[in-house]
Formats: C-alpha cells, sequence, structure tokens
C-alpha cells in the first residue's frame, strides 16, 4: 500500500505577501482569512469556508457544543465547526473526544492535534487554533502553521479518511 503523503511533501503554504508558485501550493492567509489553494478537494475548500465563517468570533468556553452556531467558541467548538461545514463531523465533540476521531496519523489535507485539554487544526498547511496569536487575542483564528515537532509527543495526531 502506498503510504499518505502528508499535506506538505513539495507544498508550503503562502506566507502573507508571498506569491504562489510551484513550492507554494498550500492556502495562502489574507486579512486573517484562509484562501483555499485551487487544487484542494472540495471538502477542503468546505472547511476553510467555515473556518473562516467564524474565524472573527471571541473565544468562550463550551462555545459551539450546544449547537453549531454560538456566539463564540472554544478550541473544541472550532475545529468542530469546520469540521462539521464539509459534513466531516455529524455531533459536536470535545477535544479528548477528537483525540481518538478519524484516522491516525498526519492527512494530506487537514490534520486534527487533539489531546484531553486542546484541539487544533492544520488545513493545507494553515493552522487553525483558538490560542494567543496576536498575543491576548484568543478565539477561532487562522495563523501559518509551525513546525509542531516539539509538541507532537503531546497531541494525538488525526485526520479525516482520504484528507
Amino acid at each position: 500500500a502506498e503510504e499518505p503523503v502528508p499535506w506538505g511533501a513539495g507544498c508550503a503554504s503562502v506566507p502573507p505577501g508571498g506569491e504562489r508558485t510551484s513550492s507554494t501550493c498550500g492556502a495562502s492567509l489574507v486579512d486573517g482569512r484562509a484562501i483555499a489553494p485551487p487544487q484542494a478537494p472540495l471538502a477542503v475548500k468546505q472547511v476553510i469556508a467555515a473556518a473562516n465563517h467564524i474565524d472573527d468570533r471571541p473565544y468562550v468556553w463550551g462555545g459551539g457544543h450546544l449547537g453549531w452556531l454560538a456566539r463564540g467558541y472554544d478550541c473544541s467548538g472550532a475545529v468542530g465547526y469546520a469540521l462539521h461545514g464539509a459534513g466531516l463531523l455529524d455531533v459536536t465533540m470535545v477535544s479528548g473526544q477528537l483525540a481518538s476521531w478519524g484516522e491516525g496519523g498526519v492527512g494530506r489535507w487537514i490534520t486534527v492535534y487533539a489531546n484531553a485539554d486542546h484541539v487544533y487544526m492544520v488545513v493545507a498547511g494553515l493552522r487553525f487554533d483558538t490560542r494567543n496569536d496576536p498575543e491576548h487575542v484568543r478565539g477561532p483564528r487562522w495563523k501559518m502553521a509551525a513546525p509542531e515537532a516539539n509538541i507532537l509527543p503531546k497531541f494525538a495526531v488525526r485526520h479525516p479518511a482520504d484528507l
């Protein structure tokens, strides 16, 4: 069986003000919004669109768990909302549940990093997270993905089937 290729094999996200080239075929970040790469599967584009819809909402503990639409979102509510936007998640889950969701390992387009305390995801090379970035701003936000090597032992690494 062929080994899955992580999204980053030969691709890097486009830095702000950068230009898409053959080596930067991941998503772009423009004014805080993710722009899906043209060659991305429809589900990836839908996840990005859903995340963009809530990326300016405040952090609210428990937000997004009583229903998909909320005033604000916590980490698992935000990731869940985005995945639900592509039909990849039918019910809300807390971060610990997302640690066993989907398939194990890094996905080609979408990778979810989850443990009992926190969850975030990397979609086409951009990180969607509720932690500080910029400093002291909390809530669902896109940011450039950083190397994950120093945190991987703390998180389960999951992805949706075929993505």
